[in-house]
């Protein structure tokens, strides 16, 4: 099969998926929505919505966990039955599930996401009526947008919250680690993603791309995923 067959095989999946949204989410109602991804596209990845719980909209960007797929590409597995927040606040309960050509690859993904927070707030209230103590771990606040680079920008300030130090302050190992923290989500399968994250801890983009090839050597990753642009050696003067 060609390069060009297997394009629109993919093509055809996502075009006969596109209808099925609104089914699924008129069987859930209001608090369910229905995202259908096209992965050769990160920044506009978004080809078919229904409903509303995460503001997504057709030509937006995929978020953390849809990065984190391509990131790990045709080893990337379903992620089912997972809790995450919005950054509103809203308890989603939701599932990815990857989409795969006839060659195995990984393409897309078909995710549901379900506004559990009234469930939730129930469950918190029944548990405080009948005496329950504790509670359960926080989940994680997932950034959803139509625009890739403030995605980017979120998992950027996650690594550098985790070091509470920065740019500056850290040693080697710390900033290699980070760069194979971004690695592994995905960030630098996004087009233009080296150039924000260059300009975002202040060092010049060959010295990203250096820290990049250093960081994936040191972690014997063969497979990861080239950056989506090239270094441009012009302002390998700029003091990393």
């Amino acid at each position: 099969m060609t390069d060009a067959d297997l394009e629109r095989e993919r093509d055809a999946v996502l075009g006969a998926l596109a209808p099925v949204l609104d089914g699924i989410v008129a069987t859930f109602g209001p608090v369910c929505e229905v995202v259908l991804h096209d992965y050769r596209r990160p920044e506009h990845s978004v080809v078919a919505v229904a409903g509303s719980v995460t503001g997504r909209a057709v030509g937006g960007a995929m978020s953390e966990i849809g990065m984190r797929m391509l990131a790990r590409g045709d080893h990337a597995s379903d992620e089912l039955n997972y809790l995450t927040r919005t950054g509103s606040g809203a308890l989603v309960k939701a599932s990815t599930m990857v989409l795969r050509d006839s060659t195995g690859a990984v393409f897309g993904a078909l995710c549901v996401n379900v506004d559990v927070t009234a469930v939730g707030q129930a469950h918190a209230l029944l548990g405080a009526l009948a005496g329950f103590g504790g509670g359960t771990a926080e989940p994680p606040v997932t950034t959803y947008g139509n625009d890739i680079d403030s995605v980017v920008d979120a998992i950027l300030d996650t690594h550098q919250l985790r070091h509470r130090q920065p740019w500056a302050a850290l040693d080697r190992p710390q900033r290699l680690e980070l760069f194979r923290g971004l690695d592994e989500r995905g960030v630098f399968a996004v087009r233009r993603s080296v150039e924000q994250v260059a300009t975002r801890l202040g060092i010049s983009r060959a010295s990203a791309y250096t820290y990049l090839s250093q960081s994936r050597a040191a972690d014997s990753r063969p497979d990861a995923p080239a950056p989506a642009t090239t270094p441009d050696r012009t302002d390998e003067g700029v003091q990393p």
